[in-house]
């Protein structure tokens, strides 16, 4: 922050913090000089003096300075999420003090911290700038006293870090002041009996150890005595998704007959074993030295085998029967989840995304099917002849592997796995603090490529759950709960039952976006969804029940006319304006052409590589928000507009077709996945919250490894109409107008981390206090193979690593070194 120089106050980046209708710093410089004269002056002089200095600012001049530290009887100035120390330096003359004293007079409350003569706080969130003061009171043995009144004015939040550049290199790269530290990796032991993974490709067992390609996070608090506390800080359950795999790195040469088969039965099984999820303790050892517990009792994987129950209204259809569950109401494991959504009631929705590939159907299958059946599997990419992986190619019975081939071998659905692939493409709900539960997959939700399952809570409100379905050309679905919420949910020890009352029964709908920038929700209920119409040699779909509509919840969008999107992926939702945040992490022209695009998807232009060669389409991504009517989760219409535009500023920086955000390059990126609100129980979360966007890029690899930024985004409708000027690769033009947010500023937008090589960054949550943020680290050196990696991360974060070392996905602890919140 800047220092304060003058009657007119102070500059802090772009915000005023020196209103003219606030008492300003000068009157209470002088009041406080007042103050001191009467304390000291007058018939009776004492031998105690409070030793004070002139007023102090803080220790640097722009708003990248954190710690403010103010002696008694100042008056300073910060802004809200920093670190202030307000100390009293005291002369007793020929006698000792006796005793001394910080308190807090009159602001907002802050958690005062005192030790000795000194005294620290965050400083809370504001709207404007607001006075805080303080009193400090000390006594010597002979009863003499003296006190002092400091003033510390605390504005509206900033972003308080410098940008990080572009980056290649092989860490984890953070803004000066900041620490990190690797928490879980690849392999790590989830119980005591597990050996230290020795990462060269033998380690087994994985049903008991971290998974791979760690993806969406979320903290769950801890009390001391093992207890679910949502506002613990230094005692948690990590829960994290493990989307896929980095095979060259988890068998000592590679895979085996990966491509074709047959694998190897221990090969299989470890690359089944590495997905799913996983919950592992993290402890605070003392100001944020974190560590995981290796040997506790909550840690738990939940794997692709891990038995699951199948709720909501498509629960006991005939298409969920399969040879493990002939009456579609119980299923096992999860697979490939990507992102998550958190309820209200302390559970983790897991979200299985591209999870099609996996399943194998053989050529002689097609002749089996009906037509329906055909028109659904290949509407979902069901249509691989080995699968992901191979796995079905082993040579055993066991349901490990057998369960991956979906083509028709038995006489009846009882008899075989031809319904398996139904059971995936849902959101299932975790009770993360109970090791035993079963968790459930929640049909109500629909059946699709779940990106994520943002979960916004309104008192009085329907519960509304807000899902991408990452494909290109895919939808943003919404689901709303029956029930209305009631608070007292919130606390109930049995969380899955509170899910049932609230997941299992509502409506779904799918979003249209409409060119003049409002949007309305389509209900997906049986009876008014019209028949999908044929579709080249698909012929024409006709739904059979609300359980069809719900499995087969992409053809049923199709029917009622909803808005393909630029790969719809992570949904977040401002806690503050309860608008709703969804990545669009990029398209191309194969799949949306020149003429092919719309107001919501409205860019088509070409992205130069370090090659010289040129893709087309919308290679950097945007990220689209909507706010809806009367900002009720039930409400049927919406407004919205695209808030920020991804692009290469080195390649684009004044192109306004292109770099239509105005970015530079301590703010540029592409290809927007995650996307998280600090949480609102901490500075960075109210007021303005902080939203982070982190990327998984294929366009700007030649520049810098991938990233996450922070922002301070406005509201939907604070920028305007705009039109485009797009081109494809035979020089041809069209125009194509949209609505742009307002431009991105260096205010607004800095990029706070860039990962190592080859890395997506992915997974993102923070303690409830905002000083410890957690942020996942997904497959660094995935172009290398076992012989020559690519990357060393996370060994290289601590210097250089032996060229040998294989790199693994891990989780880090992020914390700034003074102990304020996050970025601000």
């Amino acid at each position: 922050m800047t220092e304060i120089s003058s009657a007119s106050g102070y500059t802090d980046g772009d915000v005023d913090t020196n209103p003219t209708t606030a008492v300003s710093l000068e009157a209470l410089a002088d009041a406080r000089y007042s103050r001191r004269q009467a304390i000291f002056g007058g018939a009776k002089a004492t031998s105690l003096a409070l030793m004070g200095t002139t007023m102090l600012a803080a220790c640097g001049t722009d708003d990248t300075e954190s710690t403010l530290v103010v002696s008694a009887g100042d008056n300073a100035a910060t802004s809200s999420g920093r670190v202030v120390v307000l100390t009293g330096s005291v002369t007793a003359g020929n006698t000792s003090v006796s005793s001394s004293a910080w308190s807090q007079n009159s602001g907002p409350d802050v958690e005062l911290i005192v030790s000795g003569l000194t005294a620290t706080f965050i400083a809370p969130a504001v709207s404007e700038a607001t006075d805080l003061t303080f009193g400090f009171g000390v006594q010597n043995a002979d009863g003499e006293a003296a006190s002092a009144t400091t003033t510390i004015r605390v504005s509206p939040a900033v972003l308080g870090f410098s940008a990080v550049a572009h980056s290649l290199e092989d860490i984890a790269a953070v803004p000066a002041g900041y620490s990190v530290t690797v928490m879980t990796r690849l392999g790590d032991p989830l119980a005591a009996s597990v050996p230290a993974y020795a990462n060269d490709g033998t380690d087994t067992d994985f049903a008991h150890r971290i998974g791979d390609h760690g993806d969406a996070l979320h903290f769950f608090g801890l009390s001391s005595a093992g207890a679910r506390d949502d506002n613990s800080s230094t005692r948690g359950l990590m829960v994290q998704n493990h989307e896929n795999l980095s095979t060259q790195y988890l068998h000592p040469n590679g895979p085996t007959n990966v491509s074709s088969g047959p694998r190897p039965e221990d090969e299989a099984k470890k690359e089944i074993e590495a997905h799913g999820v996983s919950v592992s303790e993290y402890a605070d050892g003392g100001d944020r030295q974190w560590s995981y517990v290796a040997d506790s009792s909550f840690n738990r994987r939940i794997t692709p085998m891990t038995p699951m129950a199948l709720r909501g209204p498509a629960a006991g259809s005939g298409m969920l029967v399969t040879a493990y569950s002939n009456d579609g109401t119980a299923g096992r494991g999860t697979i490939n989840n990507c992102a998550n959504g958190i309820s209200g009631w302390a559970t983790n929705l897991t979200c299985e995304e591209n999870w099609a590939g996996y399943f194998r159907r053989d050529a002689s299958d097609v002749a089996l099917r009906t037509d329906r059946e055909l028109t659904a599997l290949a509407r979902y990419g069901v249509s691989v002849r080995t699968g992901n992986y191979a796995w079905s190619t082993v040579a055993s019975t066991d349901p490990m592997f057998t369960k991956w081939n979906a083509t028709i071998t038995g006489a009846t659905a009882t008899d075989d796995y031809r319904y398996e692939p139904n059971q995936y493409g849902w959101v299932v709900e975790i009770d993360p603090y109970d090791p035993t539960s079963t968790p459930r997959k929640r049909t109500a939700l629909g059946r699709c490529g779940h990106e994520g399952a943002f979960v916004r809570i309104a008192e009085g409100q329907k519960v509304g759950v807000y899902m991408g379905d990452d494909s290109r050309r895919e939808y943003l679905y919404k689901y709303v709960s029956n029930a209305t919420w009631d608070a007292a949910d919130a606390d109930a020890s049995d969380r899955l039952a509170i899910g049932d009352k609230y997941l299992d029964n509502g409506t779904l709908y799918v979003a249209r976006f409409d060119a003049d920038g409002t949007g309305k929700w389509l209900p997906l209920v049986f009876g008014s969804v019209p028949n999908r119409p044929a579709v080249g040699t698909a012929p024409e779909y006709v739904f059979a029940d609300q359980a069809d509509i719900l499995i087969n919840a992409r053809l049923a969008a199709d029917a009622v006319g909803a808005t393909p999107m630029d790969r719809p992926e992570w949904t977040a939702g401002n806690p503050v304006t309860g608008e709703i945040y969804l990545t669009l992490t990029n398209n191309n022209a194969s799949n949306r052409p020149l003429d092919g695009t719309d107001a919501a998807n409205p860019r088509h232009y070409g992205d130069p590589k370090l090659s010289g060669s040129t893709s087309y389409g919308n290679p950097n991504g945007h990220i689209i928000r909507l706010r809806e009517d009367g900002d009720s989760t039930d409400a049927t219409t919406f407004a919205w507009d695209i808030y920020l535009f991804g692009a290469d500023a080195t390649d684009y920086p004044s192109d306004a077709s292109v770099n239509v955000s105005g970015l530079t390059t301590d703010n540029d990126f592409s290809s927007p996945d995650g996307l998280w609100f600090s949480r609102e129980s901490n500075p960075a979360g109210q007021i303005n919250p902080v939203l982070w966007i982190e990327t998984d890029d294929g366009a700007m690899t030649d520049r810098t490894n991938c990233m996450l930024l922070a922002a301070l985004p406005g509201n939907v409708g604070d920028g305007g109409a705009v039109t485009l000027t797009n081109k494809d690769s035979t020089g041809a033009t069209m125009q194509q107008a949209t609505i742009a947010g307002a431009a991105a500023t260096a205010a607004n937008l800095r990029r706070f981390l860039v990962g190592p090589s080859e890395c997506e960054i992915t997974g993102i949550d923070m303690t409830p206090d905002g000083r410890t943020l957690f942020v996942g680290i997904q497959h660094p050196g995935e172009r290398g193979d076992a012989a020559t990696p690519t990357s060393h991360w996370p060994d290289s974060q601590a210097g250089s690593a032996a060229a040998t070392v294989r790199p693994r996905s891990a989780i880090i602890a992020i914390t700034k070194d003074d102990g304020g919140v996050i970025a601000l």
